[in-house]
């Protein structure tokens, strides 16, 4: 059984800096996506930023720059480094997997596996 678990949100001021963790468990397919999104309060989730088994990554635009993505093979956990975060960045953070490569393009609906969230509160 698939399982993904997202830590490390919070609340913080504007110009600080969070790292998201989303722990994989039960995902035994070698090829993969993992993505992390976000979801604003009377808003349409959002794609934040991907990376595949091979190392790929994808951001939405208007994070590059400001997020990181990266991942630990070894503990099959994937980071999101948030830095010079703005209240506009406050919504809840999903990360989500899925093992087909197309999913590297960050829609939501690609993705087959969804973890339960973590709020992210960036107050100015």
């Amino acid at each position: 059984q698939v399982h993904l678990m997202e830590s490390g949100g919070g609340s913080v001021q504007a110009g600080g800096s969070l790292r998201l963790s989303c722990a994989v468990s039960g995902f035994t397919y070698k090829s993969y996506v993992i993505g992390w999104f976000r979801q604003a309060p009377g808003k349409e989730r959002e794609g934040v930023a991907g990376i595949d088994s091979d190392g790929a990554i994808s951001y939405a635009d208007f994070v590059k720059g400001q997020f990181t993505i990266s991942k630990d093979n070894a503990k099959m956990t994937v980071y999101l480094q948030m830095n010079s975060l703005k209240p506009e960045d406050t919504a809840m953070y999903y990360c989500a997997a899925d093992p087909h490569p197309g999913a590297l393009a960050l829609l939501a609906a690609d993705f087959t596996y969804w973890g339960q969230g973590t709020q992210v509160t960036v107050s100015s």
